[in-house]
């Protein structure tokens, strides 16, 4: 219950656990009170009705709501494709027509207030290159990430092509990384939250940005 929560966070070991929940909290409240006509979809975006959709759709609720969110998160399963992967159809496929369809969805919602949200996309793990013997693929090395919006220069891959010889792949089996992923994090924090330098203790941070934002 809501109230579980709240008590759960109350006695947060840190005040920033404990702010973070009780934000959460009032931001909730606020939208419950608005009016829901206000915070529907707009510009005629519509969502899908599984769990990622919907979930884009509350974050855009929440920006429209001007209730001074900064960070959000969603997550949507599904990937683990170790059997029976499939190709143009299939479960991978049906994935990215859900990730695709609920980005849509969530630009097309916002308009012109996607210049100050960025929206940043990972994977806890790839795939790998070749196709196992259950027609599907295994857990990879490197992955893809997707950057939108927020001023970020898009149209573009950026990184480095590893190659899919034997000899260029990981172990080889897997595609090589070529961009370390706290790059990303750290160039989307600092370039469009502000974030000084240092988000990660103890990693090396390149010399120079990877160059996302104009």
């Amino acid at each position: 219950s809501r109230r579980g929560f709240e008590s759960l966070y109350a006695q947060g070991v840190s005040d920033l656990l404990h702010g973070a929940g009780r934000e959460t909290f009032e931001a909730v409240t606020l939208l419950k009170k608005a009016d829901a006509e206000r915070l529907a979809p707009a510009n005629g975006a519509s969502y899908l009705a599984g769990r990622f959709g919907q979930s884009l759709r509350q974050i855009a609720q929440l920006i429209r709501a001007d209730v001074g969110l900064e960070i959000a998160f969603a997550d949507v399963g599904g990937w683990d494709t170790h059997v029976g992967q499939g190709n143009e159809r299939g479960q991978l496929a049906n994935r990215f027509r859900e990730l695709a369809a609920a980005l849509a969805a969530f630009t097309q919602d916002l308009g012109d207030r996607m210049a100050d949200v960025a929206v940043l996309t990972m994977s806890e793990f790839g795939r790998t290159v070749a196709e196992n013997g259950n027609r599907g693929t295994d857990h990879g090395h490197a992955t893809a990430m997707l950057v939108i919006g927020g001023g970020v220069r898009g149209g573009k891959v950026y990184g480095r092509w590893p190659g899919l010889a034997q000899e260029q792949l990981h172990e080889g089996r897997d595609l090589a990384v070529t961009i370390d992923f706290r790059a990303l994090f750290t160039e989307v924090a600092s370039r469009h939250l502000g974030v000084p330098v240092g988000l990660f203790p103890g990693w090396a941070q390149p010399a120079s940005l990877i160059g996302l934002f104009g």
